[in-house]
């Protein structure tokens, strides 16, 4: 019996556990075509120095955090500057809210109650929480992670808060010619199917899609003949916000389940 991805070829966009997911695209009968578009994250210490500083002089009315990993690391940032204590008064007298449950679990070990939580994990499900408050003239804090959120903080600016960003860690793209090669088979519809572990990764795809004038046979290419495929809801909201709705998904986050799941969409 053929097996689901018999001579399908599988883009896996990440760098992380890409021999295991080669293994298992083989094993299910596909090709695997890896095109890292992560690029790689760092700490950015000298531009967070700067931002930490003017957020706690400055002070702020709402502070909305979006990864455990980010508050632990402004914290620790804080620590080494000193001004642990006066950051935490600061986020103490705003409003907080959350999204994601490592982030609301970081949180509650500060003993921070947030007034606005998502309610599906995503950045989507943050917005519709922030839907009922004010945000005219609101300073607002958003943390962020390697990458922005534009629709998050598209959603503060129409409503009238002026924006401070923290990203502790920022986003380095990934070599441009990968990039190139894949909105090229892309366009040529030499792949079955793309594999997104993380926003990061659709974010470079798109950027340099829009960059380099492959946007409208991209995203066509998605439409018609080229499968999005989102280890999770994160992912897929960034695929979604990209205007790419025909994404398939597993329900257990997980790589593996991943690819099972699309071995059976094939086999169905």
């Amino acid at each position: 019996m053929a097996k689901g991805l018999a001579g399908k070829r599988i883009v896996i966009a990440g760098s992380r556990k890409t021999e295991e997911m080669s293994t298992l695209i083989e094993k299910q009968g596909g090709i695997p075509i890896h095109r890292p578009l992560q690029g790689t994250v760092f700490l950015a210490e000298k531009e967070i120095e700067s931002e930490l500083r003017h957020f706690v002089e400055d002070g702020a009315d709402w502070s909305i955090f979006t990864t455990g990993i980010g508050i632990e690391t402004l914290l620790d940032f804080a620590e080494k500057l000193g001004i642990r204590t006066s950051f935490m008064n600061v986020i103490q007298q705003a409003k907080v809210a959350a999204r994601g449950y490592k982030t609301h679990a970081a949180l509650k070990k500060l003993g921070i109650a947030p007034v606005a939580v998502d309610d599906d994990g995503t950045t989507r499900g943050l917005t519709r929480a922030l839907q009922s408050f004010d945000f005219a003239g609101q300073r607002v804090m958003v943390q962020l992670h390697g990458e922005t959120a534009p629709a998050l903080v598209r959603f503060l600016e129409e409503r009238g808060a002026s924006i401070t960003l923290l990203l502790p860690y920022r986003h380095i793209a990934p070599e441009t010619e990968v990039v190139e090669t894949l909105c090229h088979e892309l366009a040529e519809g030499s792949v079955d199917a793309v594999c997104f572990t993380t926003a990061v990764q659709v974010r470079s795809l798109f950027n340099h899609a829009k960059e380099s004038g492959y946007l409208a046979r991209v995203k066509t290419a998605f439409e018609q003949n080229v499968l999005a495929v989102s280890v999770g809801k994160v992912t897929s909201e960034a695929l979604k916000e990209e205007g790419i709705e025909r994404v398939l998904s597993p329900e257990n986050e997980r790589m593996g389940a991943m690819i099972i799941e699309l071995s059976h969409y094939y086999e169905g």
